[in-house]
């Protein structure tokens, strides 16, 4: 018991330095650009490297762990990011930059893979439970960074760049608590089965999961990214409010994280997931339908609220369905995932361009739709005994 305590503590270690990840470079990429002179462009291909990083290190991170085992994969996850904040600190030119993004988004791939994939592993009675409680520690990581560099830079003299250093500095603590702790043996340390492999690539239910992730990442990041621009145009408060408008949509999803991994322990995810659906639709219509300062607030808590179940629910049904090859199925899917939290937003930013961001931002009922159909199609796939599959106790 004391060792599964240990590992999941990394594990969160590990999630906590993935939501630095994500957050971080938001944060200071308005002193980098005005640091080394970068214009839009330039800026924007630098974030692009992040997710092409992150992509790789999604193709990469589970055959890498069922073959070779967690270790290996989180201390090059720390390591990358650990490399990638400190070249961003100390880059002389702007040459650096690119490379430094690169390994970044890699490093924070790595961590976000085998962190998930690992609770699902070591949490076999409480699944869907463990990985809503190891998302609380991505939401402290995704809202503590900004408001921290907020905090300091308007209290002292540090620059953006001396930060990212002492951040770098940080990683030195889950690296040795990655070197100490004892991690569950490789799965498959006597050969990759690349037949089993190709079987569960063309799995139907693999399939559908990934449909679902891809609809739930596209929505996580479109209202990440596009929230604070919606609330700024539509109900013309200050560029300072909107982003503590922002704020609403990480709250409910970390505090709705918390009440999911009580829930799981009693409840069928199979029957929650729908009432999460609603919540998510009900969120939207306070934001899209009524345009005042309080229902915009109320819209994104409910909006992270409803959104908070996705990833526990679905990747603690994949970890029960293919525990032999739980990091190569987690790949997989966190491959169709990246893919909608690229494509939604770009929609969401060419419709806005095209009808104003109100009306872009109906993809996110109607994606809540897709995925209520999605989830009909895969509950009767999984038929009578889906309740007992996806249930946490799975």
């Amino acid at each position: 018991m004391k060792s599964r305590h240990a590992v999941f503590a990394a594990a969160c270690l590990g999630m906590l330095l993935f939501g630095i990840t994500l957050t971080t470079l938001g944060s200071v990429l308005p002193p980098l650009i005005e640091r080394y002179g970068l214009d839009k462009a330039r800026a924007g291909s630098l974030m692009a490297l992040v997710s092409l990083g992150i992509l790789a290190a999604s193709l990469v991170f589970g055959p890498v762990v069922d073959r070779f085992g967690y270790r290996p994969v989180l201390l090059a996850g720390a390591l990358g990011v650990g490399v990638g904040l400190g070249a961003l600190a100390l880059a002389p030119t702007a040459v650096w930059l690119a490379p430094a993004m690169l390994a970044f988004g890699f490093g924070g791939g790595l961590l976000n893979g085998a962190t998930n994939a690992l609770v699902a592993d070591v949490s076999p009675a409480g699944r869907g439970s463990g990985l809503a409680l190891l998302g609380v520690f991505f939401g402290i990581g995704a809202c503590g960074v900004p408001l921290l560099l907020g905090l300091v830079r308007r209290s002292t003299s540090y620059a953006a760049t001396e930060i990212l250093g002492w951040l770098a500095l940080l990683v030195v603590v889950p690296l040795l608590d990655f070197l100490i702790v004892a991690f569950p043996p490789p799965k498959q340390a006597q050969g990759f089965p690349l037949r089993r492999v190709g079987k569960l690539l063309g799995d139907t239910t693999l399939l559908l999961v990934g449909l679902l992730l891809f609809l739930q990442s596209g929505m996580e990041i479109t209202l990440g990214g596009w929230s604070a621009d919606y609330v700024h145009d539509v109900l013309r408060l200050e560029e300072w409010q909107s982003i503590l408008f922002l704020s609403f949509f990480w709250i409910g999803m970390m505090t709705a994280r918390i009440a999911l991994s009580w829930l799981l322990r009693s409840q069928p995810a199979v029957n929650l997931f729908p009432f999460f659906l609603v919540v998510t639709l009900a969120g939207a219509g306070l934001l899209l339908v009524v345009p005042n300062a309080v229902s915009a607030g109320s819209g994104l808590f409910l909006l992270g609220a409803g959104l908070a179940s996705g990833f526990p629910i679905l990747l603690g049904l994949l970890g029960g369905l293919y525990q032999d090859l739980t990091g190569t199925a987690f790949s997989a899917a966190f491959v169709m995932a990246l893919l909608g939290g690229s494509t939604l937003p770009y929609l969401t930013g060419v419709l806005g361009d095209w009808q104003g961001l109100r009306a872009s931002l109906l993809v996110i009922p109607v994606a809540v739709l897709g995925q209520a159909f999605l989830f009909r199609l895969l509950r009767r796939r999984l038929g009578p005994d889906a309740t007992k599959t996806v249930s946490s106790k799975a």
